[in-house]
């Protein structure tokens, strides 16, 4: 459980002092990137100090200056902290609506405009939550989403949820496929211990809404991509 120790700490040790300096700079200024910045820094230590490596191919496939639509299948709770810090730019993500209420860390995805999902699958909380991430791509700020849904229980993919793909379908904005592996044995779903590993974060090259004439084709060709980045065994 050292490992565990260790990350949780240094986010308990970092976060508090960051939280009280660009907190309420953020709120004040409404000027996020610091907090967000600092963030992905604190995310970086962490990691170091657990042995956590996080080996990223394909960023030079990401449209430059263009809002979009990473899609990643979901296998770890290491997996948001070892993609975002390596998004260009900005990005918000879909979450638990339950995270939002977490002290402190709350105020924080509410500041970087996180959108909050419903897990029971409400139509009219989807179509919210579809409406708000809408918004912020015409910010020109990305949007992440893991589209599984959930973590996957064993690493395998699992049947990809609708909304990102009314949501791209929508907006015409580029769909990046997103392969992740590697954190599935480093903290299983379900478990709080943390194992040293390598991370992998493929970037796929985009996919255009508007070369598809349906939005399941759409989510099958996104579906391919990320597949085609992971072991064989998880793609099924």
């Amino acid at each position: 459980m050292i490992y565990s120790a260790l990350l949780f700490g240094a986010f308990v040790v970092l976060g508090i002092p960051a939280a009280v300096i660009f907190l309420p700079w953020a709120i004040v200024t409404g000027n996020v990137m610091p907090l967000y910045h600092v963030a992905q820094a604190i995310v970086r230590v962490g990691y170091s100090l657990a042995g956590i490596q996080v080996q990223v191919e394909g960023s030079d496939l990401i449209p430059a200056k263009t809002a979009c639509i990473f899609m990643a299948n979901h296998v770890s709770n290491l997996d948001p902290p070892a993609l975002i810090p390596n998004i260009p730019g900005r990005t918000s993500a879909f979450i638990k609506k339950s995270l939002m209420r977490i002290p402190v860390l709350g105020i924080g995805f509410r500041l970087a405009e996180f959108i909050p999902v419903e897990r029971s699958g409400d139509k009219e909380s989807a179509q919210e939550s579809v409406a708000a991430a809408r918004q912020i791509l015409s910010k020109g700020t990305h949007i992440t989403t893991f589209v599984e849904g959930t973590r996957s229980p064993d690493g395998r993919m699992l049947p990809f949820k609708k909304g990102p793909f009314y949501l791209a379908m929508e907006t015409g904005a580029p769909c990046v496929p997103v392969s992740i592996w590697g954190t599935e044995t480093m903290m299983a779903k379900g478990s709080m211990r943390v194992k040293p590993g390598a991370a992998h974060v493929i970037f796929h090259a985009p996919l255009y809404p508007a070369d598809y004439d349906a939005r399941e084709d759409l989510m099958a060709a996104v579906r391919a991509a990320i597949a085609s980045g992971l072991p064989e065994w998880m793609r099924s």
